[in-house]
């Protein structure tokens, strides 16, 4: 009995765990092709950023990205589209900030081997798709980083006060090797031992009108 008990426990745990995984983790599917027809710019990039963190065993760390230009298609207080246009050669890091380790790991994630900053100085986020889901959006889009695109779904909310609408993403995570970011990724290179960065890394937007 002792033991039916045991193995009803571990089992319910690997259940919660693989839950928790999926929630957290955004799939990849192939890009949506669309045909944009945004003539606007009316995303206020001062007031708008792209949050980031990424880990390793040893520790973590998160910054910013500033968005060089933007659209958000709102009408009648629904989210029927837009796009995001991230400036990767804004990368900050906020953890270490005023120190030297901040500009070494700056200039490290805009390095040839991180995110390639010279080749690929922007990352591109269009939204193709927008579903109401509870009292969130599931706002399907194409992100692109590097020369690589896959269409993901993020939560989301949006809202419009004294003629300004923010859009807000929760917290979502991608895989980078699916990018091509190859740096300390061990989905490319063996015998990292403690040395590998994860490669999943946390994002969220946060972007506001003009």
């Amino acid at each position: 009995m002792k033991k039916s008990i045991v193995i009803i426990v571990i089992l319910a745990a690997v259940f919660t765990a693989f839950k928790s995984a999926k929630k957290e983790t955004v799939f990849l599917n192939e890009e949506v092709k669309i045909n944009l027809n945004y003539e606007a710019d009316n995303v206020d990039v001062t007031a708008s950023v792209l949050n980031w963190k990424g880990s390793k065993p040893t520790r973590s760390h998160n910054g910013t990205v500033a968005l060089k230009s933007g659209n958000l298609d709102v009408k009648n207080g629904l989210l029927n589209g837009g796009v995001f246009v991230v400036d990767l050669t804004t990368i900050k890091n906020l953890d270490m900030a005023g120190s030297n380790g901040a500009a070494k790991i700056e200039g490290h994630l805009k390095g040839d081997d991180f995110f390639d900053v010279e080749k690929y100085p922007t990352s591109t986020f269009t939204i193709t798709k927008v579903k109401k889901d509870g009292s969130k959006l599931a706002v399907t889009g194409n992100l692109q980083i590097k020369d690589v695109t896959k269409s993901i779904t993020i939560p989301a909310m949006i809202s419009t006060e004294s003629g300004v609408t923010v859009f807000k993403s929760e917290v979502f995570n991608i895989n980078r090797a699916d990018f091509n970011v190859k740096y300390g990724s061990k989905s490319f290179f063996d015998n990292l031992k403690d040395k590998f960065i994860d490669d999943m890394m946390e994002m969220s937007f946060v972007v506001k009108t003009k």
